[in-house]
């Protein structure tokens, strides 16, 4: 399997992309900073193997752990700091600047294989041209803005099985246009509610499709990847496609199971249906899968999502995409004012859904704010995958839940909770406050302030505990961690 380290991607950029070998020299050093702080942050907060208690002296923070106290600067492991730069952690007195050697160090070998790929494929990233700091443009052009992935995991920029040359060609921070190519399928063998054609990625049919020699190539179509790699914008087209591609990004191998295919055209029409004032989904409605063993294939399957209806003067920005060209220098006009309108955008649709017994997973890749005339003006929702539903908590407002398939189902109104403030609040609003602080002067708790409500005050936030989920036994199992809660009191 490919999995590229910052030699091994060197070497490749030194043979076939010589124009780049400049430029991730300079990045690699960031990267590997960035990468770093993430994994810090985890151990800071997580509970992670072998951890036995933290402390805190000053400017500096200690993680005892059974294989030693590992030390380091206690600001550089809140969510959503800037790396500084020359990050080093101490094992003992052992130096780490890397953190994949710091993995190894603390047992967990397996892990620094997609540390490593995590930093090559960062610094890649930041060759790529910087776009323009603004939040006009296409959907497919703000989400290719999000240069750095995931903002609190270490592996960010991990995409186990992709070389080099198939991160420059399919990742969207280097803004290609990708064929996605359209396979006939025997009609004994198909599993779906359209006509027997499989959409596919361009990776899944280079790696994949040669297995299975009953499956015919009929076309392709120009595409551009979306923040999620395996999804794609088709050119002109009224829909998003969501791909399987065996290749394993941040924590998951990205293929789609029978269970999504199932449940997202079932949670559409429920959400659609229940959905408050100023949130719209963009509903799933169509699935298709290739039979293999008389099973849906999670290999050899698509996902279409409908486009959002946007009127003249609106735009759809993914909040992930919003965070990152406020930090690239984009000037509001009322910084404050337009952050109070899109914790309002945010918060009370999905506080009001939660009520009802539905926690949508509402991080910054999955929710997108519509901008009219450049205000904040309604929610977007997309990818049902992270959803949980409460049937009891529907039923007790006259709404009956739909046959759905996997873990969605839950009546544990903690579960619930959980699931939609590390991700609403967590996640998404904790990145918008970190980045209007910082690129527009305002002080975290004024921003906290004007996103507080009354169902928010209590107790402490949760947040995902991606790296102990990483290195669990079951790494698809939610952990949660906690963090102090800005708007207790």
């Amino acid at each position: 399997m490919h999995a590229p380290d910052p030699a091994a991607t060197l070497a490749t950029l030194r043979r076939d992309r010589p124009d780049l070998v400049t430029p991730f020299e300079r990045a690699l050093p960031g990267a590997r900073a960035a990468v770093l702080a993430r994994l810090w942050g985890a151990y800071a907060r997580e509970p992670v193997p072998g951890l036995r208690r933290r402390e805190r002296a000053g400017d500096r923070l200690t993680v005892h752990l059974d294989q030693g106290a590992l030390t380091g600067p206690a600001d550089a492991a809140e969510p959503y700091a800037p790396a500084p730069g020359g990050l080093t952690l101490h094992l003992g007195e052992v130096p780490y600047p890397d953190p994949a050697a710091l993995a190894r160090a603390l047992g967990h070998p397996a892990f620094a294989v997609e540390l490593d790929n995590s930093v090559a494929n960062l610094a890649l990233a930041r060759t790529a041209p910087a776009p323009a700091p603004t939040l006009t443009g296409t959907l497919p052009q703000l989400e290719q803005a999000v240069v750095d992935g995931h903002p609190l995991h270490p592996c960010c920029r991990t995409r186990l099985g992709m070389s080099t040359l198939d991160v420059l060609r399919y990742a969207p921070e280097h803004g290609p246009v990708v064929g996605l190519h359209i396979v006939r399928v025997p009609p004994a063998r198909w599993y779906g509610d359209g006509p027997p054609l499989l959409l596919v990625h361009p990776w899944q049919r280079e790696h994949v499709l040669d297995a299975y020699p009953w499956l015919a190539p009929v076309g392709r179509v120009p595409a551009r990847p979306l923040m999620s790699l395996r999804t794609v914008a088709p050119a002109g087209g009224t829909h998003h496609v969501k791909t399987a591609v065996d290749v394993r990004m941040t924590s998951a191998v990205r293929t789609v199971s029978p269970a999504a295919l199932h449940n997202g055209p079932a949670l559409s029409a429920l959400l659609h249906a229940i959905a408050p004032p100023g949130l719209e989904v963009m509903a799933e409605d169509r699935a298709g899968a290739v039979l293999v063993d008389g099973e849906p294939s999670r290999s050899l399957a698509y996902v279409r999502r409908r486009l959002p209806r946007l009127r003249p003067g609106e735009v759809a920005v993914p909040l992930a995409s919003l965070a990152a060209v406020v930090r690239a220098g984009h000037q509001l006009p009322d910084p404050l004012g337009f952050f109070t309108a899109l914790a309002g955008v945010l918060l009370d649709p999905l506080l009001h859904l939660l009520r009802r017994g539905v926690a949508l997973e509402a991080h910054g890749q999955n929710t997108l704010v519509v901008l009219r005339d450049g205000h904040p003006a309604r929610l977007l929702y997309r990818d049902f995958g992270g959803v949980r539903i409460s049937p009891a908590g529907l039923r007790r407002h006259g709404v009956d839940a739909p046959p759905l398939r996997g873990d969605i189902a839950t009546d544990d109104p903690d579960a619930l909770r959980a699931k939609l403030l590390a991700a609403a609040v967590s996640g998404a609003l904790a990145e918008q406050v970190a980045a209007f602080s910082r690129a527009y002067g305002i002080m975290p708790a004024l921003l906290w302030t004007r996103a507080a409500r009354p169902a928010l005050r209590d107790g402490p936030l949760p947040v995902k505990a991606t790296t102990a989920m990483r290195l669990a036994t079951d790494p698809l199992t939610d952990v949660w961690a906690s963090l102090p809660n800005p708007m207790a009191g």
